[in-house]
């Protein structure tokens, strides 16, 4: 059995082609989704603004250590991606940056 790692991943990425319905249902929760609402769920918090362009998603994903960030990563865009397609919105190329929180140094002060 290979050692399991927790990453947080983001994953930005632009909104296309959404529909008038689509604009409509992230414009009436935009303030569900803001800056203070973000946080690494493994359901993936979404946040987003008034001018419907970029999105993040902030994610956590257990993964098996060997396979690395770049695993991490896509599953993350894949969570993502199948987030966006249930609620109907289109979007651009993805893109990830993944933090392995079990290599992770921490600096205590003294």
């Amino acid at each position: 059995m290979s050692t399991q790692h927790t990453y947080r991943v983001i994953v930005r990425g632009t909104f296309e082609g959404l529909s008038e319905e689509g604009r409509a249902r992230l414009l009436a929760e935009v303030d569900e989704h803001g800056m203070s609402a973000m946080r690494f769920t493994a359901e993936g918090s979404l946040a987003y603004d008034r001018t419907l362009k970029h999105f993040s998603y902030r994610l956590i994903v257990v993964s098996d250590a060997a396979d690395g960030e770049e695993m991490a990563a896509a599953i993350a865009e894949d969570r993502v991606e199948t987030a966006l397609k249930e609620l109907g919105h289109g979007h651009g190329e993805l893109r990830a940056s993944v933090t392995d929180m079990d290599t992770m140094k921490i600096n205590y002060k003294r």
